[in-house]
């Protein structure tokens, strides 16, 4: 009993808990729903490192980032503002850097992500939203750029929230702090679908079970893909890079055995059964 308690205890402590099945699925849960998940520099660093081994870690085969509670995230804490107001600029840039290294540390990760996004996520819980790959929303979330309510703006996660709704869109919401339900973010292309609340982890199932029969070396390469030809002039260069980087996965390990496997009609090995 009261090792159970402890257990407990030291669970309900922790601002981020950490699960990985034995699919390779690891589960990043923002867990402190009494301050509506909202972030700080501790948790900040906490997601970043914990990113980062999952990226070094072949055992990991995608990434989920999910809450706690009723609301994915109210963005900044209340009290890490407070600190923030009494910072100086140099502490300010460098407290910035470490959200920005966040942001891009998630959306430049090797393995595939999906945010699971229940109840608000505002301010920079956008930017985690729109750095993940895939955003499943339940019908009873909602986004909002709140930053200009409060003399601010929402510089750090700007580059990956305008990635996922292009400039047009970021001219309205990022100046009007307007709240944006869960099917107008599917509409803007910051989520993918709006579903149930109830339904939200059959969908992100459903999206798993796709991802972990695919190749993946592949979905690395595809992503850096992504990456590298968005927004790039379509000219000999980039024909150049393309065509490279085909002929690289062709013969690469993972290449060669997906070839294989597709031609011996045989699942590959790396698909679970």
């Amino acid at each position: 009993m009261t090792d159970t308690f402890t257990q407990a205890a030291d669970t309900a402590s922790q601002a981020l808990l950490q699960h990985q099945d034995d699919r390779g699925v690891l589960t990043l849960t923002l867990n402190r729903p009494d301050k509506r998940n909202a972030f700080d520099d501790s948790l900040i660093s906490q997601l970043t490192n914990a990113l980062q081994q999952a990226d070094n870690n072949a055992a990991v085969r995608a990434v989920v980032l999910t809450s706690t509670g009723e609301h994915f995230s109210a963005g900044a804490d209340l009290n890490w503002m407070k600190r923030m107001a009494a910072y100086t600029h140099e502490q300010n840039l460098t407290d910035a850097l470490a959200l920005a290294g966040l942001m891009n540390t998630l959306y430049s990760l090797s393995k595939p992500t999906l945010a699971l996004v229940r109840g608000a996520a505002y301010g920079g819980a956008v930017g985690l939203a729109a750095c993940c790959d895939m955003v499943i929303a339940a019908d009873n979330a909602s986004f909002c750029l709140s930053e200009v309510r409060i003399g601010l703006i929402p510089a750090t996660i700007s580059p990956f929230v305008l990635r996922a709704i292009g400039e047009r869109q970021a001219r309205r919401y990022f100046l009007t702090a307007e709240i944006i339900t869960a099917s107008k973010a599917v509409e803007l292309g910051l989520a993918h679908s709006c579903v149930p609340a109830d339904q939200v982890a059959a969908e992100a199932d459903a999206l798993l079970k796709a991802l972990l029969g695919n190749s993946p070396a592949a979905i690395s390469a595809a992503k850096h893909l992504i990456s590298s030809v968005s927004g790039e002039p379509i000219d000999q260069a980039l024909l150049q890079d393309t065509s490279q980087r085909i002929a690289d996965i062709r013969v690469s390990v993972e290449g060669q055995e997906g070839l294989s496997a597709f031609l011996e009609k045989r699942a590959p090995a790396w698909r679970q059964h």
